[in-house]
């Protein structure tokens, strides 16, 4: 079986675990996000491909879910002396050895792709993983910083990086809008639309849909692809009781005018994308409202709580995966 998983970082990346335990003999593609990737310190970094890279090569900080295991932070500690920044993004040492591999191989003139192919050399993940795009893309977010003692209506209103709204700020000020910089001009990595045609099954898992796999569809070919496949699409809710289990998805949700319900992001993928959609047992009364958007829905158990729960997340969306094939 060949099966394609678009992916963030955090929860792409535990779900994968899961989806390589239910199906040992899978031959299974990732496309991951670069819409967080950032330059720092000089530096490409690509949090969701190492966070994929490092969780299924088993070097991921198991407790925070991103970073290297075991990891020092002695370079960032220099750097702060000398008053270099960002000291709000946490870079460890293991980790900056790996950003300084891909941005020498990037300054080589080697594309993306295959720098993160070269690295996962190292990890061996057990799955192929490519980057969306070799072409640079990052996704940014506007907002309202609100001025010291005064309302947030009459702060100044600007675009900051998407690591900034999440990391500095900690999503604390309302997305405003929700702009993939770079994403309409640029093109898929090699390989990304081969591997959607040859899919038997492209999976959605609980990414986030708006600056996870709403940045990797953003990318001119890749829904067009998905949706001229001919083959079963099937996602997993983000959002859980009408909240996300983790990351601030309601927060870009209401950004680009969803709400932050398990039904309204199936609507927002929507039938001509997406063919099935899980959600969590305690979201099993919106299951008909998906339904009636055209899009098959079951509600299981959807809290990867451990790595078997996960692998049974995994197990029903490529039972529904089948169901839909077989209508």
């Amino acid at each position: 079986m060949r099966i394609v998983v678009l992916a963030g970082g955090i929860g792409g990346a535990r779900f994968l675990r899961g989806l390589k335990q239910a199906a040992p003999d899978a031959d299974v593609t990732v496309i991951g996000n670069t819409g967080d990737d950032i330059h720092l310190f000089g530096l490409k970094v690509c949090p969701d491909l190492d966070t994929v890279m490092y969780t299924l090569g088993g070097g991921i900080n198991e407790e925070q879910g991103w970073g290297r295991a075991d990891e020092t932070f002695h370079l960032k500690e220099e750097l702060a002396a000398y008053g270099v920044g960002p000291d709000w993004f946490g870079l460890g040492d293991r980790d900056f050895a790996t950003h300084i591999v891909r941005t020498q191989m990037l300054s080589a003139g080697y594309p993306l792709s295959a720098v993160t192919e070269a690295l996962c050399d190292r990890w061996k993940p057990g799955v192929r993983l490519i980057p969306m795009s070799d072409d640079r893309i990052e996704t940014h977010v506007a907002v309202t910083l609100p001025d010291n003692g005064a309302s947030p209506d009459s702060g100044e209103r600007k675009a900051v990086h998407f690591q900034e709204y999440w990391v500095r700020l900690r999503a604390s000020v309302p997305a405003e809008a929700i702009v993939p910089v770079g994403a309409e001009q640029a093109k898929p990595a090699p390989g990304v639309l081969e591997a959607i045609a040859e899919a038997d099954v492209v999976l959605f898992p609980p990414s986030n849909p708006v600056v996870s796999i709403g940045t990797i569809l953003a990318v001119p070919g890749i829904r067009e692809g998905i949706a001229e496949a001919g083959v079963p699409v099937v996602g997993l809710s983000p959002i859980v009781g009408d909240a996300p289990v983790r990351g601030m998805a309601d927060k870009v949700l209401a950004a680009v005018g969803v709400e932050s319900t398990a039904a309204a992001v199936a609507e927002h993928y929507g039938p001509g994308l997406l063919d099935g959609w899980l959600v969590d047992t305690v979201d099993a009364g919106s299951a008909e409202r998906v339904e009636a958007a055209g899009i098959r829905c079951r509600a299981v158990p959807l809290m990867m709580t451990d790595l078997d729960a996960t692998a049974q997340m995994a197990r029903e969306a490529l039972t529904l995966a089948e169901e839909v094939r077989g209508a």
